[in-house]
């Protein structure tokens, strides 16, 4: 199973750079690139819930579940 955060398209949307999203959020730049690079392996609620109302979107918008190949 894996789960990717796909925020690339909603700052784009929002037209919010990265630094900008990550104070917004309240964490570094550097665990936002983790987060858009798939290397996360967990996501805190409040992180999500941060993520959610910055972007003004719903978790189904930006966490994408894809078959991992061995499935």
């Amino acid at each position: 199973m894996a789960i990717r955060i796909d925020i690339d398209v909603m700052l784009a949307r929002r037209r919010m750079s990265v630094g900008d999203f990550a104070d917004a959020i309240g964490i570094t730049p550097a665990n936002v690139a983790v987060l858009k690079n798939g290397r996360a392996k967990a996501v805190r609620f409040t992180t999500l819930d941060a993520i959610c109302r910055v972007l003004e979107c719903q978790p189904g918008d930006i966490l994408v579940w894809e078959a991992d190949d061995s499935e």
